[in-house]
């Protein structure tokens, strides 16, 4: 007969989002080294990959953007260069979460082995996915502030707010992958229908223009997208040179702990049934 995978008791709620990664740190750390190491498996260039298309990235950026088409961010008057850094900014952010979206509903199902293991605690898979993937938000984000020094100058200090600033998209990608990974388990067209999300989601954040320049009528409804605010806080760090909205910042901490924990809550609730299905 088979048998549900069900971890140990562990405590719920917000205090369950961190203490059971922590319990596990040691399988976390395997988990995310291989994960990382699976990605570049068998490609020529290997984990040089990770360096090479944020740089190509940016590349292209600034000769499409400030080259071609001499584009300025909102009427700024910045050099050659500046608007392709600030779009940069803020595909790191959104890459980040579409990842997240895009793997979610195929976390649980691209590990029955894990499933059918009683002992095995799946909350760390969502774990394992965000961690990894801050493997490549570094390498990109290194690789825009070589860009940054190069073009505009010296990064101000404002940058080291940054951490801050992500500990919301830390949380939703979490959120994402107990949400998605557990409904993605019943729902197998998720997988579809995410990639599809995730292109419309793209055009209704601020990626290629500010907020600001879209009538005040439109502006609330572009700050319903949980990315906007991040991605808004990430640019004012980076480039004004000021902290981040406090305000802005503490509502979407707030919601990302809110979110994550039930989002936590709803996939131990549905954890029962995995090893039924998968």
């Amino acid at each position: 007969m088979t048998m549900a995978a069900s971890a140990p008791q562990v405590p719920t709620g917000l205090a369950g989002l961190f203490t059971t990664p922590w319990h596990h740190r040691a399988l976390l750390r395997r988990l995310v080294r291989r994960e990382i190491e699976s990605r570049y498996r068998g490609s020529l260039l290997g984990v040089v990959w990770a360096l090479l298309t944020p740089i190509l990235m940016l590349a292209v950026f600034t000769f499409v953007f400030s080259v071609v088409f001499q584009a300025r961010w909102g009427g700024s008057t910045g050099g050659k260069g500046e608007f392709a850094l600030i779009l940069f900014a803020g595909l790191i952010v959104f890459n980040m979460f579409s990842e997240a979206l895009n793997r979610s509903p195929s976390l649980v199902l691209e590990n029955p082995s894990y499933v059918k293991k009683v002992v095995f605690p799946l909350e760390v898979l969502p774990w394992v996915m965000v961690l990894s993937s801050l493997f490549q938000v570094a390498i990109s984000l290194g690789i825009l502030l070589l860009f940054h020094l190069a073009v505009i100058g010296l990064p101000p200090l404002s940058v080291l707010f940054l951490p801050l600033v992500w500990l919301p998209l830390l949380l939703l990608c979490l959120g994402t992958g107990f949400l998605f990974g557990a409904l993605g388990v019943y729902l197998r067209d998720l997988r579809s229908i995410t990639p599809v999300a995730s292109q419309l989601l793209m055009f209704l954040s601020p990626l290629f223009y500010p907020a600001s320049a879209l009538p005040e009528s439109f502006r609330g409804l572009l700050h319903l997208n949980p990315l906007t605010g991040i991605i808004e806080n990430t640019r004012t760090v980076l480039f004004a040179g000021t902290p981040p909205d406090w305000t802005m910042l503490g509502v979407q901490i707030l919601a990302g702990l809110l979110f994550a924990a039930l989002s936590l809550r709803l996939f131990r609730h549905l954890r029962t049934g995995f090893a039924d299905i998968v």
